[in-house]
């Protein structure tokens, strides 16, 4: 079973988005205050001649990737892939996806890799080519009325709950069982605008997003409590390659290692999150988590 980390809850507050559904419209408002701070001004040093694959990411699944105002794409995945690239000499273009056409390009062979919040999976490991783990992503749970106390899976029991369809909360959601009501959404912005509407209890997802959310939207108070640990498997970042692939999964995997190496990725990771030592304690400086 799962290992599950009983953590204090985090109080963060998060502002209601606008009135909608479309991706577009999450992109737009959650990016809008970082837009101005981090305009893309990534110039590759490689040359003009450097190969070049085609990344598929979503683009409105902020501190992964989103556009920002100007249209160019941001966040700690894009930095990332970018800082692969630059390392192991390719240059990267990127394709805005939907969640599942993320995967079917990258198995019709139409896009080289996707980079987008991807957790392991054994069944994603089994059909597709993944790299090593770049990036530690727990989920966690975010619910706004304080009286429910939820400090862990097991304390959504008889709630109402929903999750992002296709992840691996929902996974997570349907192991736990015995909720009153489970739902699934296409992004973040509906799940949390659920939230807001008191539609559901609880929404599940990454804790970078959750927390990421709470930086750019103050108006609001939520709990954050994640729920897993550093052991598990699922709680790891990756990027997803065709099976097979093995030329261009070496090549990524040697630039994670050696960029792991150099701390290049606590460096983005610390861009978008704060300067702290991992996703869990940059929600709060007085977090703390036991077993």
């Amino acid at each position: 079973m799962m290992q599950l980390y009983r953590a204090l809850p985090i109080l963060l507050s998060v502002g209601l988005f606008g009135c909608g559904n479309s991706s577009t419209q999450e992109s737009a408002s959650t990016a809008s205050t970082a837009a101005t701070e981090n305009k893309d001004s990534f110039v590759s040093k490689l040359p003009d001649n450097a190969p070049v694959f085609k990344v598929a990411t979503t683009g409105v699944t902020p501190p992964f990737s989103f556009q920002d105002d100007y249209g160019n794409m941001q966040g700690i995945d894009v930095d990332a892939i970018r800082a692969i690239g630059e390392e192991q000499g390719f240059k990267v273009e990127f394709y805005k996806e939907t969640w599942q056409n993320m995967f079917d390009t990258v198995e019709s062979g139409s896009r080289d890799l996707a980079i987008s919040g991807i957790s392991y999976k054994d069944e994603r490991d089994a059909k597709y080519g993944l790299s090593q783990p770049y990036f530690f992503n727990p989920a966690a749970i975010m619910y706004a009325k304080p009286e429910l106390n939820i400090n862990s899976l097991d304390d959504l029991q008889g709630k109402n709950i929903s999750a992002m369809e296709g992840s691996k909360q929902v996974d997570q959601a349907q192991q736990m069982g015995k909720y009153n009501n489970f739902s699934t959404r296409t992004t973040a912005f509906l799940l949390y605008e659920d939230l807001m509407q008191g539609k559901v209890d609880a929404i599940l997802h990454d804790l970078p997003i959750l927390q990421y959310t709470a930086k750019n939207h103050p108006e609001q108070k939520v709990t954050i409590v994640p729920y897993e640990g550093q052991d598990n498997p699922s709680a790891q970042q990756v990027i997803l390659m065709a099976k097979g692939n093995t030329e261009l999964i070496n090549k990524i995997n040697d630039g994670i290692t050696k960029l792991k190496a150099e701390g290049k990725f606590k460096e983005i990771e610390a861009r978008w999150l704060g300067e702290t030592s991992s996703p869990a304690a940059s929600a709060s400086a007085t977090t703390e988590q036991a077993n």
